[in-house]
């Protein structure tokens, strides 16, 4: 099991009233899946990819991460948990604009010490079909090469998870079919893949969607097994 939600909560004081965020769910994923969390704006989405990307910590409840009890753990190891053990993709690229496609991806080894980090930062881009673009930078790159540079240096350090927030939702609809396809190929190839989306277009992409309202999973439909 590569992740244990045990009786989550997460509240929020907003003008002077509270907001339960996460209101007390339960769910687990298995190494390998490829699994949707969705729901419109406010349900709790955004909070719950903050904890599991060990970007916030619950009020209570329990996270278990790869075995590892990490709800309470400090800022600083949670710091090292994210980034030994998560790669993300986010809607907006983040990519560096004055450094190369290969530079951005080589930094996340760099800030960990690495060694050969230049060569696995090209076969990270050669994984994700980037091989003729290494020198380029993001300036000189389409929206769809941003995201796929951005979904290298996620897998640059071979995480646990690839945690991925709307990875579409600034490209046209053609190039976010790629995008997704990539996923999945990178799902194929044994990575634990969570997608954060309000499309259920995009959702309906994952074998294993979780659907939340109000802080609460509404829908968790389960792989078919295919």
């Amino acid at each position: 099991m590569i992740i244990e939600i045990d009786s989550l909560v997460k509240t929020y004081t907003l003008g002077g009233s509270v907001i339960r965020a996460l209101d007390d769910i339960s769910f687990q994923i298995e190494e390998g899946e490829k699994t949707a969390i969705s729901g419109p704006s406010g349900s709790g989405k955004s909070t719950l990819m903050h904890i599991i990307g060990c970007l916030d910590q619950p009020d209570s409840g329990r996270y278990i991460l790869a075995g590892d009890d990490v709800s309470r753990l400090s800022g600083n190891r949670l710091a090292e948990i994210r980034n030994q053990r998560i790669g993300f993709v986010f809607q907006t690229f983040n990519l560096l604009s004055r450094c190369s496609a290969l530079e951005n991806v080589e930094l996340p080894l760099l800030y960990m010490g690495k060694h050969s980090a230049r060569e696995r930062a090209a076969e990270a881009l050669r994984t994700v079909g980037l091989a003729d673009r290494m020198r380029h930078e993001p300036n000189q790159l389409s929206g769809g090469q941003r995201q796929r540079v951005a979904i290298a240096r996620a897998i640059v350090t071979d995480p646990a998870i690839l945690l991925a927030d709307e990875p579409t939702g600034n490209l046209d609809s053609k190039t976010g079919v790629e995008i997704l396809d990539l996923f999945g190929e990178l799902n194929a190839q044994g990575r634990t893949v969570l997608i954060v989306t309000h499309d259920r277009d995009v959702a309906k992409r994952c074998p294993r969607q979780l659907h939340l309202k109000d802080g609460k999973i509404l829908d968790n439909h389960q792989p078919s097994g295919d």
